[in-house]
């Protein structure tokens, strides 16, 4: 697996928080910290911007990596990611072999440049065909609100609870990265098909920005966590 590409998607347009993708993140474009971060995973050959705005494709190219034009009816509210994929991919494969497909959510800025590298070291090891980031879930015991007001517990039995050393694990898909084999995105349309492993990060990388309420709070865990690591973005 030569050919090992990277593709963000960034649309421009966003209700919750308008142009959301360029916002001041811990002083830069939001954007630019998945950049950043996938500049530097030494496994990655190529990065690729896919978007429908003109801004974002600007920030892309000061930051010297590829872009694509999305077309709008591509970057609506209901447009799916795996229709943004298999665009993406369609146009990349017109200059270049695509091995290995990495999708960096650019909303989810608390990462390292370790945690992909280390999922693509995983990915090639055990064969697989697709895979995406997790946490472990903890001691969270999640109910459901079913008909009437009544609840109902989903993760967990609540007439025979056992002690949290005895609960087996769960893990949380928490979206910050997918990596997927071409061919298995287009036959099953789905980031999620075949041998399906995950890559296991810390949970309070799990957080990311989808309204004005995660900013402040994604920023102190960036900084108390992050930032003040001189090695932040290295491969190590």
């Amino acid at each position: 697996m030569k050919n090992i590409v990277a593709v963000i998607l960034a649309r421009g347009g966003s209700k919750a928080i308008p142009k959301k993708n360029l916002i001041n993140f811990c002083g830069k474009p939001l954007l630019s910290w998945s950049l950043e971060q996938a500049k530097n995973v030494k496994e990655i050959s190529s990065i690729w911007v896919s978007s429908d705005s003109k801004e974002i494709l600007d920030l892309a190219e000061k930051h010297n990596v590829n872009t694509i034009h999305r077309p709008k009816y591509l970057s609506k509210d209901s447009s799916s990611s795996i229709s943004g994929w298999l665009h993406a991919l369609k146009h990349i494969e017109q200059e270049q072999k695509v091995d290995l497909l990495v999708s960096l959510q650019p909303t989810s800025p608390i990462r390292e440049s370790k945690d992909i590298s280390k999922a693509i070291k995983k990915f090639k090891r055990e064969k697989c065909d697709s895979m995406f980031s997790a946490s472990i879930l903890g001691d969270f015991l999640i109910w459901k609100k079913i008909k009437d007001n009544k609840f109902q517990s989903v993760n967990f039995d609540h007439k025979k609870r056992v002690r949290r050393q005895i609960s087996s694990k769960q893990f949380i898909e928490n979206g910050s990265f997918y990596i997927i084999k071409p061919d298995v995105l287009r036959k099953y349309h789905s980031p999620l098909a075949g041998k399906i492993s995950m890559s296991i990060m810390e949970f309070w990388k799990s957080f990311e920005i989808d309204d004005y309420n995660d900013i402040e709070f994604s920023e102190v865990i960036m900084k108390h966590y992050l930032l003040n690591n001189k090695a932040l973005g290295r491969n190590r």
